[in-house]
């Protein structure tokens, strides 16, 4: 089915968007349970470097830089619907690695589960993102791409809770009796124990992702055929460029994404790490991360009620990064709960940035859409990279734990910088 034929028929469109939205709530959910995953294996494996302890993420995030182009390629090969089932597939078999990385408690084992996953999430995500757009009328794009991110941010607000109250119940009693214990059998039964707790929840994921990978790949999602070329229109820009790299702005776009990225996974994933840091139990900071997902949500939602009525997108794009230099400010010179009140304001600040930049990157690459779309999933590694230099900074800051916060600062205002003038560099010129 083209395009075109599916946009002119409204009423087939409801079940695909349904389904689709499933699949967005799939990666909000395995995306966020990492944040839960790190408190867990900090305990179980025995971690007590930040940067070893944040490869959790890094192992996860930079599958979307190995696989981004082959993702593409694959989804050539399969069309979308069996793409988005083979994706939930490699979910799948990530989430069984970890019953071996459990039973041997072996933290590169549980690396590269997360890898694993990664590339299932990449090959997804390669094909819901841009599926959702083309999904019926473009005009109405935007309004389902924002019901997308709703499915997404709820599943990221409630998967640490689910995750925390199967792995992380009475994990505080455990490390209490191991800072008492000196006795290496009792510690070894301690921490496998604890270890076990983890291989239940992720054979359920498994499973839920096979029936969901079988019901996807046997269900009616019109596959939707596109040209070589698509529907992309020339522009008197792209028309004289014969290289992706003549177009600073996207350049620009690439990077904001890549540090946008970055504050979003540090600010999801390391309030927990920066409660425990603080002096926090384990029940207390084990959800932490849903109250970061919880303001992205809000700040989704406002966004939805108020672009582009009422503000576009760039306008959007240099308020919410200004709010974010000033909640990082905040972060930096407040301390007990209302420190880790602004890290979670942080996801505030994060929600409308990756729809504001997208379509500010795209605008005029003609015939680079493509290629230009596929650096941008690549700029999702910067959940990969960032979050390695927070840990490094928290572990020389001993006793100040918020100065690892100060990597926010030049991340925002280089997103401010793009909003303000990066997203127009070389769009005058012909």
């Amino acid at each position: 089915m083209s395009t075109k034929q599916l946009a002119s028929n409204k009423s087939s469109v409801l079940i695909p968007i349904i389904i689709v939205g499933v699949l967005f709530f799939i990666l909000g959910f395995v995306t966020w349970i990492n944040s839960t995953l790190i408190n867990f294996l900090k305990i179980a494996c025995e971690i007590d470097n930040n940067v070893v302890l944040f490869l959790v993420t890094s192992s996860f995030y930079i599958s979307y830089l190995i696989m981004s182009v082959p993702s593409s390629w694959v989804l050539n090969k399969t069309g979308y619907k069996k793409g988005m089932a083979l994706g939930l597939l490699g979910i799948a078999i990530g989430a069984l690695i970890f019953i071996p990385a459990a039973n041997s408690r072996t933290y590169g084992i549980f690396l590269f589960g997360l890898f694993v996953q990664g590339i299932g999430m990449a090959l997804l995500q390669t094909a819901v993102n841009p599926y959702i757009t083309i999904l019926g009328p473009l005009e109405s794009a935007a309004k389902r791409i924002s019901i997308m991110g709703i499915c997404n941010k709820v599943a990221g607000a409630i998967s640490p809770l689910i995750l925390s109250a199967a792995i992380l119940v009475g994990a505080d009693a455990i490390e209490s009796q191991l800072a008492k214990t000196t006795d290496l059998a009792t510690r070894e039964s301690l921490l496998n124990g604890l270890a076990h707790k983890v291989i239940a929840p992720y054979v359920i994921l498994a499973v839920i992702m096979v029936i969901i990978a079988i019901a996807v790949w046997f269900s009616s999602l019109p596959e939707i055929k596109q040209n070589e070329e698509g529907d992309l229109k020339e522009t008197p820009i792209s028309e004289k460029r014969t290289s992706i790299f003549q177009f600073p702005h996207l350049i620009f776009a690439v990077i904001a994404l890549f540090l946008y990225v970055g504050c979003e996974v540090m600010a999801g994933d390391t309030i927990g790490q920066y409660g425990r840091m603080l002096g926090y139990d384990v029940h207390q900071y084990q959800n932490f991360t849903t109250y970061t997902m919880g303001f992205m949500v809000v700040g989704y939602i406002i966004g939805i009620l108020l672009i582009p009525k009422r503000l576009s997108q760039r306008n959007a794009l240099w308020i919410y990064s200004t709010i974010g230099l000033a909640f990082t400010v905040c972060v930096l010179f407040t301390s007990g709960w209302l420190t880790i009140l602004f890290v979670a304001l942080l996801g505030f600040a994060n929600s409308i940035m990756w729809p504001a930049i997208w379509p500010l990157a795209l605008n005029k690459l003609g015939r680079f859409t493509k290629i230009g779309a596929a650096l941008l999933i690549m700029a999702l590694s910067g959940g990969a990279i960032l979050p390695l230099i927070w840990g490094a900074i928290a572990n020389i800051s001993v006793g100040h734990p918020q100065l690892a916060y100060l990597l926010f600062l030049p991340c925002y205002a280089f997103i401010l910088y793009f909003a303000l003038k990066g997203y127009k560099a070389g769009l005058r010129s012909n």
